[in-house]
């Protein structure tokens, strides 16, 4: 029998998880192997480090949430269960879609891996799971499908369900996540009033679920470890029901209104951009497709179609590395030696 719960009881009372360690740890490896390759590659165009902290940062929650003391009393605690299940859906996702690891490998990975996760992005099962409605009804369904059904006792009596139920939860918060406020190359691009009305709908399957959990009157998950401490089996349970919607409201506004500045930000960008700026972009996008012509799309095309790999580029080449490297080669060639051939992105494929 576990020690009473205490904060200072939480921090200390980590549990070792092997499995988890050795997958954030690998994660993190490559990611950063991956930042030092573009930085290697493109000096003067580094990977962000804020990006590369987000990401780190999400694989902490991870390990926070199932070997710190959070992970020890979650078959003890209902509430604290809880509390684990929204930092693996609701906050390590969102810092893990922040990180953009697909844009990382693409950056750094060179033939045939580069190819191969092209593909992948292209694929009808990929196209399939980013697209933000089937993100949403997953999240429901998970929620309401593992908190209101006999799924739990299932997920306290089985080691094997409950690490399972650990990455379902990540999964399904990444692919929620995912085309809401990740700036991957996926195919759906949605629009900033969309993304916040899909980050409001989430908030009621949160509240229905504390709403239900905090109406039962007596215990529906009694494997439970037993306890001789701390509250009664049906009060922790409505206390598992107010951090889940309490918790999960507040995560979800904190999001929202990340999201809404970042559309407020860019409209005023927008709208500051006057015709002489448009007319500078326009004219480093003509530059730039009769230096590069072939420089290729991560989206745009279908695997082996030449003819259209060059057919979709943003309309903001500012925001894309492989335009701004076929720019800088443009300038390095009208201002270097005569005969130098600069390195294009072709070359680097």
């Amino acid at each position: 029998m576990l020690p009473p719960f205490g904060w200072g009881e939480a921090a200390t009372n980590w549990q070792f998880a092997p499995i988890v360690t050795g997958f954030t740890v690998v994660l993190a490896a490559a990611y950063l192997w991956g930042a030092l390759r573009v930085r290697k590659r493109h000096p003067r165009r580094p990977w962000p480090i804020g990006r590369t902290v987000w990401f780190l940062l999400g694989l902490l929650v991870i390990n926070v949430a199932t070997q710190s003391g959070v992970g020890t009393y979650d078959d003890t605690l209902f509430w604290d269960h809880m509390i684990q299940h929204l930092m693996l859906i609701m906050i390590a996702p969102p810092l893990l879609v922040s990180g953009q690891p697909v844009t990382l490998l693409l950056h750094a990975s060179r033939n045939p891996l580069h190819t191969w996760v092209k593909r992948i992005i292209r694929s009808k099962p990929v196209l399939w799971v980013t697209f933000p409605g089937f993100g949403v009804v997953a999240y429901a369904a998970t929620i309401v499908g593992t908190h209101l059904t006999n799924f739990m006792n299932l997920v306290i009596e089985h080691d094997a369900i409950h690490e399972s139920e650990h990455v379902l939860y990540l999964v399904v918060g990444y692919l929620y996540f995912l085309p809401l406020i990740g700036r991957e190359p996926i195919k759906w691009k949605v629009s900033y009033p969309v993304r916040l009305f899909l980050l409001f709908i989430a908030m009621p399957v949160d509240a229905f679920t504390g709403v239900v959990l905090g109406s039962y009157q007596t215990d529906p998950f009694v494997a439970m470890e037993p306890r001789n401490w701390g509250p009664s089996p049906v009060n922790d349970l409505h206390q598992g029901g107010a951090v889940m919607w309490v918790g999960g409201a507040a995560i979800m506004f904190v999001v929202i209104m990340v999201t809404f500045f970042a559309w407020t930000r860019e409209t005023r960008s927008s709208a500051s951009m006057g015709w002489l700026e448009a007319a500078r972009r326009a004219s480093m996008a003509e530059r730039i497709a009769a230096v590069v012509p072939a420089v290729p799309d991560a989206t745009a095309a279908q695997p082996g179609d030449r003819a259209t790999s060059q057919s979709a580029r943003p309309a903001d080449v500012d925001e894309d590395d492989e335009q701004l490297a076929a720019y800088n080669a443009y300038l390095a060639r009208i201002s270097g030696p005569a005969g130098h051939k600069p390195e294009t992105a072709n070359d680097q494929q």
